[in-house]
Formats: structure tokens, C-alpha cells, sequence
């Protein structure tokens, strides 16, 4: 019998890694015999570095960077097992949790750290890269990626512009002149579920700039400077980003990853599912186990239980799925190939448990499942 464990994070909780050996120890309680096959997922969001690094057999690596207020930060990225595919997550840069509330400010905060992230990466002679652009403090459109990447932002004057979304009005001209050469020969891979267009009323700043601290003049300010910023990259490098879906992705980051280094943008968890190559490892199981901290109606739309569950059903599987909060919006699920979801009842999971006791009420939650559902090889 071969079960394959393939959830994600519980966030706040317990690291995709945590959760897959608490399954594990769940599933040998009842099957001892049975072929486990761990594979810790991420959907391009939190964790999607660690996931992928682990495996693959790679490395993780931290550097210096401009943090999104212009402050000396420590970053992370990885190199996968191939050594030649870097895999990033913006937010470990430019990400909200990075600035404190009360100084959180669309109108300064930069990606140049990002962009620095992605330097180094060339400089570890990696040709691929994934990028992860979910929860990003910033809303300049990728501007300052750009400039870490060589890429000049010159006002009237010929003057380079500072950091920040605001800064994005000023902007009279592009040259890319200096832009690190070996972007062109590297693949970019986008990780985003994002669909929203660079700018207007489901763009980049009317829908996620308050979060980052933008009150109602800034989300206008930095509408029109994004839209500025659209028409003079398709003036001087002719392309159109500014309705593209998921242009608004981080803050316009995803327009600005399309417009300055060709990035492909693709859902997080089909990145992660190739990558890890999960349909060869479950095409011969004979059941598939994932999860997630919450099951809700957001679950359906590129998050892992359901992405999981999709390559299961290629094969016919039966597919488990354990969460600690299963809303009731959550339950559509069962018409995405997840057969049986399951959660721990009496205690639920607490965020402020420490992690032995939450793998343990994990560990037995799924070991009593099993014993109920009767699996038959």
C-alpha cells in the first residue's frame, strides 16, 4: 500500500514540513507497513521556498538587502537540488510583516530588495527562477526591482527617482541600457493566483493599498502614478502591461516582472506540483492526504488541497483533507475531488499551542480516520 502526504502549511501553526511528519506518524500507526511518500506543498505563497528547497535536495541561502523602507535587512532564497533554479519569495524583502503599522507607507516602499534577491541568484549562475509575490508591503510596480536590476527610472531632468509608488508620477523616461545582461537568459516563473489588472478600481492600489497603509488620497495618487508608470513602459519598451491579469499582483510587481524580465505569470500551485513532480509520485498510490490550516471557499481557487486533489482524481484516488477550521463555505470542496474532510474536534488547534502538541492532536486525529475508513490495498 503507498500513501502520499502532500499538505501545506497550517499558518501561524506548523510548516508544511511539520504537518507532513505529523501525518506520517498518523498513517504508520495504522498502515506500519504501508510505502509513505512526503511531499510538503506550497500554492506560491508563504512557504513555497522552504517546499521546494526540501524537495529537492537544495539549499537555502540569506544576504543583505534593501528592505522596503530603505533599511539593511537579512533575506532568504533558495537554490533547488538542480543548482541551477533559484526560488524566492518577495516578501521575504519587500513583505508587509517587514514594516511596522504605523509606518507603512505605499508611497516609499520599495522592491529593490527583491530585485537584489534576484541578483544574487545571477550571481549563483542560476538560469531559472520562481518567484512568489504574495504579501508585499510596496506599490511601485516593480520599479524598484528595476533599478536593483540596472534598469534607470530618469525623471525630466535625466535625474534617477527615488523609491516608492509616489515617486512613479514623476517618471519621463525608461533606459534600459544597463540592465543586468544576464536576464536574458534566464527563465522567469511567476507565482501568483492574482487576477486583478495594474490599474482602476480592481487594480493594484484600490484593492490592496489600504492594507499597506494607503488612505483614500493615496490609493488616487498612486492609481494614477501606476497608470503613468503602464504608458511609459509601453512608450519606450513596447509592451502593455497595464491590463493584463494579475499585473496588480504585489503591488504591480507582476507588471513590472512581465515588463522588465519577461516573466511568465502562472498559479502558484501548479509551479509547485510540476516542480515537485507530485503526479508521478501519487499516480500509483492508493490514497492522497493533503490540507491546510483553514478550509474555506477560497480554498477552490489555486490553494493546495484542491490542486492536490485534482492530480488525484486524474488516477481515481481517494483524497483526505485535515484542517484545523473547515468553514462552511469551505465544504464546495467535495466538488473538487476532496472525498473526506476531517479536522481535530475536541481540542481544535490553537495557534498559541506549542508545535509538539499540535503534530501530536494531528498525528492522532488522522490515525483515528484511518482506522474508520478501513483502507483496503
Amino acid at each position: 500500500m503507498k500513501i502520499v502526504i502532500a499538505p501545506d502549511s497550517f499558518k501561524g501553526s506548523l510548516s508544511a514540513i511539520e504537518v507532513t511528519e505529523a501525518i506520517a506518524l498518523g498513517v504508520k500507526q495504522v498502515y506500519p507497513e504501508a510505502l509513505v511518500e512526503k511531499v510538503p506543498m506550497a500554492d506560491g505563497g508563504e512557504g513555497t521556498v522552504e517546499c521546494l528547497v526540501n524537495a529537492t535536495g537544495g539549499k537555502l541561502y540569506q544576504h543583505e538587502v534593501i528592505g522596503p523602507l530603505g533599511e539593511p535587512i537579512m533575506a532568504e532564497f533558495g537554490i533547488m537540488g538542480d543548482e541551477i533554479t533559484a526560488v524566492l519569495e518577495m516578501a521575504s524583502a519587500s513583505g508587509l510583516p517587514l514594516v511596522p503599522p504605523e509606518k507603512r507607507n505605499p508611497l516609499i516602499t520599495t522592491t529593490y530588495g527583491t530585485g537584489q534577491l534576484i541578483k544574487l541568484a545571477l550571481d549563483y549562475k542560476c538560469r531559472k527562477m520562481i518567484v512568489g509575490i504574495g504579501g508585499s508591503a510596496t506599490n511601485d510596480g516593480g520599479a524598484g526591482m528595476a533599478q536593483a536590476l540596472g534598469v534607470k527610472l530618469l525623471d525630466k531632468n535625466g535625474y534617477e527617482l527615488g523609491f516608492g509608488g509616489g515617486e512613479l508620477s514623476r517618471l519621463s523616461r525608461i533606459d534600459i541600457s544597463q540592465i543586468d545582461q544576464r536576464i536574458k537568459k534566464t527563465e522567469f516563473m511567476v507565482a501568483s493566483d492574482v487576477q486583478n489588472p495594474l490599474c482602476g478600481p480592481t487594480g493594484a492600489s484600490a484593492i490592496y493599498g489600504p492594507q499597506k497603509g494607503a488612505t483614500e488620497e493615496m490609493v488616487r495618487v498612486l492609481d494614477e502614478a501606476l497608470l503613468h508608470f503602464a504608458y511609459v513602459i509601453n512608450r519606450d519598451l513596447g509592451k502593455d502591461v497595464k491590463d493584463i491579469p494579475g499585473a496588480g499582483a504585489a503591488g504591480g510587481l507582476g507588471a513590472g516582472l512581465m515588463a522588465f524580465l519577461d516573466a511568465e505569470l502562472k498559479p502558484g500551485i501548479d509551479i509547485v506540483i510540476s516542480a515537485v513532480h507530485l503526479e508521478e509520485k501519487i499516480k500509483d498510490a492508493n490514497l492522497v492526504i493533503t490540507g491546510e490550516g483553514e478550509i474555506s471557499e477560497s480554498t477552490i481557487y489555486g490553494k493546495t488541497p484542491v490542486g492536490v486533489a485534482t492530480i488525484a482524481k486524474k488516477y481515481r484516488l481517494p483524497v483526505v483533507s485535515i484542517s484545523a477550521l473547515i468553514n462552511e463555505s469551505g465544504l464546495r470542496v467535495k466538488d473538487y475531488g476532496i472525498d473526506y474532510l476531517i479536522k481535530p474536534e475536541n481540542p481544535p488547534l490553537h495557534m498559541e499551542y506549542p508545535k509538539s502538541k499540535t503534530m501530536r492532536i494531528l498525528t492522532k486525529t488522522i490515525a483515528e480516520f484511518l482506522q474508520r475508513l478501513q483502507l483496503k490495498p
